[in-house]
């Protein structure tokens, strides 16, 4: 079930849940796929994505966060922002691979 969703024009943000009986990285799949028939040909996702995971005390937090990504945006670009959230999570993460 989807909760929020936005972005801007080089990255978008989505906040769902996910039911247990279905993989990230198939759901991912299914969205890209369906997503890019719906916005053309001259559209294409990247490779790969980023996901975190949200407690239930979090959920009006993150969804505030996405539907302001224009006021975030103009603190900082999508590649600071993802390194910000890649290192206040603690994952490790080496620069030559985040960005492709």
């Amino acid at each position: 079930m989807l909760i929020a969703a936005g972005g801007t024009g080089n990255h978008v943000h989505l906040l769902f849940i996910l039911p247990a009986s279905c993989s990230l990285a198939h759901a991912v799949q299914k969205l890209k796929g369906s997503s890019s028939r719906w916005l053309g040909r001259s559209f294409s996702w990247q490779e790969g994505y980023g996901a975190f995971s949200v407690s239930a005390s979090q959920v009006l937090v993150v969804k505030r966060y996405i539907q302001n990504q224009k006021e975030h945006h103009c603190k900082r670009n999508f590649e600071q922002e993802f390194v910000a959230l890649l290192r206040n999570c603690g994952i490790e993460y080496d620069e030559r691979y985040v960005f492709g």
